[in-house]
């Protein structure tokens, strides 16, 4: 059983499309065989800026899924599910906006940068101030100490990283918590038990990094010892209360580098994508019309490939001695851009062509795709009723 638990969602946006493969999925492929990963659907996001035009989410969300499988994502390896599907993401979400201040989340980055960038919806609901919020929700409700991340979304893990600390400041201090942590503590075994007792002190009395990785090594070890045992003494090593919502790390991921058939970055907008289940003769017939250098005019005049729009993607899919060829055959006029073009094209095809053939499965019987998924949200929903469990004892909420 995998250590480290890793979270990460995707808004409901359709089919999705090579940007979207080397940028995202082909790091999930990875994950899945290194973590114990959980990949949902955040269709409650894609509500944030959408919710005008809520009937294109139900499609979205099967598409969508389906390319997820059909690019490797194995539902053997890792849990799938829909965000709306487990309802404990929403009260996880407002409990904690209990304690929220709106300075946080008005400071978010993102926050007035996709005001700005979607300037023709109206943003001004709560429910886009609040999405970071509903970020780290989705994050602390399964208690994922990883969540890969561009450098670009690492604000909103330290956001993240600062509710879950404020709320264990304000809800960790249980009664009798010292006794009940002391406790714990003879639950170790007396060896075990005094290798923790001399790592938070060092700890604690000479804030001693490598001592604190260390005490959280021997929690880690101690199979024995109940969830709320084990919340208590993380909470205790480090000078707090119970620590009942733990603290997420930014997995950083690379930047994709998956440029669109203009040149610029492959997305909808733009209208530059080939979609993961795009017919072969259609990405054929993209990528030949594709524009290149325009100094190129004529089949006999030279070129410059780093002006082309080919030559990025060239820098994705071929080898080192195919990008020589093309160097050379380009600004020489000794290839035409049709030549020029076909390793892309042969490349692209390699690739798509086993996405193709397992989405084919998943189309010709929709059943599978909604059995795996059912499956996926009983799975996460095990998961966050016991996070929610410890939420609703701390703050005085489990009525009996």
């Amino acid at each position: 059983m995998f250590d480290d638990r890793v979270l990460s969602g995707m808004r409901p946006t359709g089919a999705l499309h090579l940007g979207h493969y080397h940028g995202v999925l082909k790091n999930w492929v990875n994950l899945q065989h290194e973590y114990q990963c959980l990949f949902f659907v955040a269709d409650w996001h894609a509500l944030t800026t959408h919710y005008d035009t809520p009937e294109v989410v139900e499609a979205n969300v099967w598409d969508m899924l389906i390319d997820w499988l059909a690019a490797g994502v194995d539902p053997a390896l890792a849990t799938l599910f829909i965000q709306s599907r487990v309802p404990e993401h929403a009260e996880l979400h407002l409990l904690m906006s209990m304690i929220t201040p709106l300075g946080w989340l008005e400071r978010v980055p993102t926050y007035k940068d996709q005001q700005e960038k979607l300037a023709e919806k109206d943003l001004s609901t709560y429910g886009f101030l609040g999405y970071p919020l509903l970020q780290s929700a989705d994050i602390l409700i399964y208690r994922a100490n990883l969540v890969p991340v561009g450098e670009d979304q690492v604000p909103h893990i330290e956001f993240t990283r600062e509710i879950a600390r404020r709320f264990n400041h304000v809800y960790g201090r249980e009664p009798g918590f010292q006794e009940k942590a002391e406790a714990a503590i003879k639950k170790l075994g007396s060896k075990r038990g005094k290798l923790y007792r001399e790592l938070r002190t060092r700890y604690q009395e000479q804030g001693d990094e490598d001592a604190l990785e260390a005490g959280h090594a021997v929690l880690d070890e101690a199979a024995s010892l109940s969830m709320g045992d084990r919340e208590r003494l993380f909470g205790y090593l480090e000078g707090g209360g119970k620590m009942i919502l733990s603290e997420p790390q930014a997995l950083l991921t690379d930047a994709s580098r998956m440029p669109g058939l203009d040149g610029h970055k492959m997305s909808k907008s733009y209208n530059n994508t080939i979609s993961l289940r795009e017919d072969a003769k259609s990405v054929e017939k993209k990528v030949r019309t594709m524009p290149t250098d325009p100094a190129r005019v004529r089949r006999t005049d030279p070129g410059d490939p780093e002006k082309c729009p080919v030559w990025q993607l060239h820098c994705v899919y071929t080898d080192d001695k195919t990008r020589e060829w093309v160097q050379q055959g380009c600004r020489s006029a000794g290839i035409g851009c049709i030549e020029c073009k076909q390793p892309v094209i042969d490349a692209i095809q390699k690739e798509l062509e086993p996405i193709r053939e397992r989405a084919q499965v998943y189309l010709d019987d929709p059943t599978l795709v909604r059995n795996i998924i059912s499956d996926g949200n009983d799975r996460a929903r095990k998961l966050a009723a016991e996070t929610m469990r410890d939420v609703r004892e701390a703050m005085g909420l489990d009525y009996s």
